[in-house]
């Protein structure tokens, strides 16, 4: 499974103003959309953009996310619907800033009569899986919540 992922990013400014433009796009080679990027608006960048942070929380969810979905799959776990509201904490610990936790907070729709403690075993086995989760150092908390419809 070994692979390389290329992207670009572009940035075009003057560093020497003093509020110089944070915004800058990641492209894919493939001609995909671009993703508009900056930095955080705490660090003068553009909230209407995606910064370092929500992009790592967003690569571990949709890591996490899929690699349940074949887990279920496999399983043959009948999903129906799959929402995470996942989020980010950095802080600074001995002066230096990191993202220290990301939190992943699913409601998964199941079909009735789905065995719910199967659904949150393979939800927390995913984890052991995903190769996001295996490439960061934050702690990761994971609170789904499994609903049948």
């Amino acid at each position: 499974m070994a692979g390389t992922f290329p992207i670009t990013l572009t940035w075009t400014g003057n560093t020497a103003e003093g509020a110089y433009n944070r915004d800058g796009d990641a492209a894919k080679p493939e001609g995909l959309a671009r993703i508009p990027v900056s930095s955080g608006p705490s660090n003068g960048g553009d909230p209407a953009r995606w910064n370092p942070e929500d992009l790592l929380a967003s690569a571990l969810a949709t890591c996490h996310m899929l690699t349940f979905l074949a887990l279920a799959s496999k399983t043959r776990l009948e999903v129906r619907d799959y929402l995470d509201h996942a989020e980010s904490t950095m802080d600074t610990v001995d002066k230096v800033t990191r993202v220290v936790a990301i939190a992943l907070r699913p409601t998964i729709t199941v079909a009735p009569g789905t065995d719910v403690a199967k659904v949150e075993e393979m939800f927390q086995k995913a984890h052991k899986y995903c190769v996001i989760a295996n490439s960061i150092t934050a702690k990761v908390t994971m609170e789904p919540t499994v609903v049948t419809a």
